[in-house]
């Protein structure tokens, strides 16, 4: 079996995730890594052409984001 690159990126994407999302309570930026390994991962919904897979990523991403600046002032 072997992987092309938008199957590598993918799992890039869907690996970050999971990692950052690991470590949300350690920092707020984990949070922020863990919108941005979302925003990856809808790119790679798009790109191989599973849409509703982009389209729910683009909204955890959003969800994230929002989170990440709640968490960031509560810490500022």
């Amino acid at each position: 079996m072997t992987m092309d690159a938008l199957s590598l990126f993918g799992l890039f994407a869907v690996t970050a995730m999971l990692v950052a999302y690991a470590l949300e309570d350690r920092s707020h930026w984990f949070i922020l890594a863990f919108a941005a390994a979302c925003a990856l991962g809808s790119a790679y919904g798009f790109l191989q052409g599973a849409w509703p897979f982009g389209l729910v990523e683009a909204v955890w991403a959003v969800v994230a984001l929002r989170r990440w600046s709640v968490r960031r002032q509560l810490t500022a």
